[in-house]
């Protein structure tokens, strides 16, 4: 089966960094590159007309520079942006306006695979989330739809759903970006306005609200066992009865946590 080629705009004022991010990116066979732009100005235009499916941005331009064109761009349908920029201390920045990813000039090989390999996976995720949507849509528009339970459809939603819970998380610690695979969180509890995010060797610490968080979970995987504390129903070995009508959970590594009476049905029904 063909490859669906993922049309690609390259934006840069130096036209040697274009020719080199240029000559990188043709290796790839699912990289389409429609064209080029050396300032932001061109490149809102050019996003406008062609419809890219991803940009890559740089961040310091001449005149309008790469947040501007987000900014421009907010009300619309934005391309996966993935910023490439010389300077590491826009990286905050960077993900607060929404970036996939943030590579450093010179940009080394084995982090353009790895930016690739999530812009495919996030392409793939909207491709399959519209063509479903799609097959819906045309389900109910049916004169004579055939026999279809409604559960049927709204499972089938629930599924696409799925695509839409975070699949990592970035984490700001001291001026980096660090990105976590939610499926290396084992467990997650909350202390004030902040959640301490712990995975088999560190935890990490991320300014978000339990409510918050729950929505940005997948709920197959991830839940509330307690007022203040969220898990990975993946990473629990053992479920132990205590007193009080509560149980302690064993996870993977040997951490213990405690189920409130009040969660303990919810979490029976994944165990």
């Amino acid at each position: 089966m063909m490859t669906k080629k993922i049309r690609t705009l390259l934006v840069d004022d130096e036209p040697l960094a274009l020719r080199g991010l240029e000559l990188r990116l043709k290796e790839h066979n699912d990289i389409d590159i429609i064209g080029s732009c050396s300032n932001g100005r061109d490149a809102i235009k050019k996003i406008r007309a062609e419809r890219p499916a991803l940009v890559f941005l740089d961040i310091q331009m001449p005149g309008i520079d790469g947040f501007s064109v987000i900014k421009a761009l907010a009300k619309e349908e934005l391309p996966l942006i993935i910023f490439a920029t010389a300077f590491d201390q826009f990286a905050i920045k960077a993900f607060e306006a929404h970036a996939q990813d943030y590579l450093l000039k010179p940009i080394d090989e084995a982090r353009l695979q790895e930016s690739l390999i999530k812009i495919r996976t996030l392409i793939q995720e909207r491709i399959t989330i519209e063509q479903n949507a799609k097959l819906i849509d045309l389900i109910r528009s049916m004169d004579n739809p055939p026999t279809l339970a409604l559960s049927e459809i709204i499972n089938s939603q629930d599924l696409l759903n799925e695509n839409h819970y975070e699949q990592h998380l970035n984490i700001k610690d001291r001026g980096q970006i660090n990105i976590v695979p939610v499926d290396k969180i084992q467990w997650i509890d909350a202390a004030g306005d902040y959640m301490c995010l712990h995975t088999e060797d560190k935890t990490h610490i991320l300014r978000e609200t339990m409510k918050n968080m729950e929505k940005r979970l997948n709920p197959e995987l991830f839940q509330r066992v307690h007022r203040s504390t969220i898990v990975n129903i993946s990473k629990i070995k053992e479920l132990k009865p205590v007193s009080g009508g509560k149980y302690r959970l064993i996870l993977e590594g040997g951490s213990e946590l405690f189920v409130s009476r009040n969660y303990r049905d919810i979490l029976a029904k994944f165990l």
